[in-house]
């Protein structure tokens, strides 16, 4: 099935109900070759040309479902939202980001997704397309901490960013299992209006984490007025800060008696990855505050 529009797409789904919506298909695809999928049909997006592009709307960009990775890479989108664009560029091979599209990335929720990170971060919400015309408003994060949130035949068609025109970074590390699978992603906002500071870290959790102490801390700390810059051991300790919320010291056992012994330690894969994290964190905001 090949449907034109958002409401076509949505009364094929709901003609069928075991049908699945498939976009690039990057992901899908890898699950059914794999035997973990098996769908009863697909409804293919490809073809509902209102969701490959953008709009300009009350201070945001409403991003279609439908822009690739590719798409999103490009100079004029990265002038948009420079942290979604480098997480575009680094979403894989060039077949990957020439099929992968943004929503797919969302409704996918892999947590090593290189756009949630910074979704997450910029507090993008979703539009989302269901039967007779309706038409309902997500926050990211909530969809990505429960995918169930989607409705049957209901249709991501839009994502909704905040237009902060200031600087935001995003920078990953990559594991041994792919050049371009991530070990660890973060994504740093800055947002003068408000004097905050936004982080969100990926691929560490099912979910992208955000550190709020974190980032309420280094915003109390950043010149807003850029009169003086912040001090390299704010950025160290920020990273610091990040990586320990994100990945913390394992918990006592329950009943034990503090004064019996030390509290056990991170394993090593744990502890590097912690590392990883407090290095991408203090690289991150170094850059954004560049």
């Amino acid at each position: 099935m090949l449907p034109t529009t958002l409401d076509e797409a949505v009364s094929a789904l709901s003609a069928v109900p075991a049908a699945v919506p498939v976009a690039g298909g990057t992901d899908l695809m890898a699950d059914v070759n794999s035997g973990q999928l098996r769908p009863g049909a697909l409804v293919g997006l490809g073809r509902i040309s209102e969701i490959r592009g953008w709009e300009y709307q009350d201070g945001h960009a409403v991003l279609g479902a439908g822009l690739t990775h590719a798409r999103m890479g490009r100079p004029d989108f990265a002038a948009l939202i420079p942290a979604l664009a480098a997480a575009a560029r680094a979403a894989g091979p060039p077949q990957i980001r020439n099929a992968g599209t943004l929503g797919g990335n969302v409704v996918s929720a892999a947590p090593t997704g290189d756009a949630l990170p910074v979704l997450a971060a910029l507090e993008a919400t979703l539009s989302i397309a269901g039967p007779e015309g309706a038409r309902r408003e997500l926050p990211v994060s909530h969809l990505l901490a429960n995918v169930d949130m989607l409705r049957p035949s209901e249709v991501v068609g839009y994502v909704r960013v905040p237009l902060l025109h200031a600087p935001q970074t995003f920078l990953k590390a990559t594991s041994r299992t792919g050049p371009s699978r991530a070990l660890a992603s973060v994504a740093v906002v800055l947002d003068p209006m408000r004097r905050g500071v936004r982080c969100a870290v990926g691929a560490v959790a099912p979910m992208p984490l955000r550190p709020l102490e974190a980032e309420r801390w280094i915003a109390s700390l950043i010149d807003w007025d850029g009169e003086r810059g912040l001090a390299p051991e704010a950025l160290s300790a920020f990273g610091e800060y990040v990586a320990m919320a994100c990945i913390p010291d394992p918990a006592p056992e329950e009943g034990a008696d503090p004064a019996s012994g030390p509290v056990p330690a991170l394993p090593p894969a744990a502890l590097h990855l912690r590392r990883t994290v407090a290095t991408l964190a203090r690289r991150g905001l170094g850059r954004a505050l560049a």
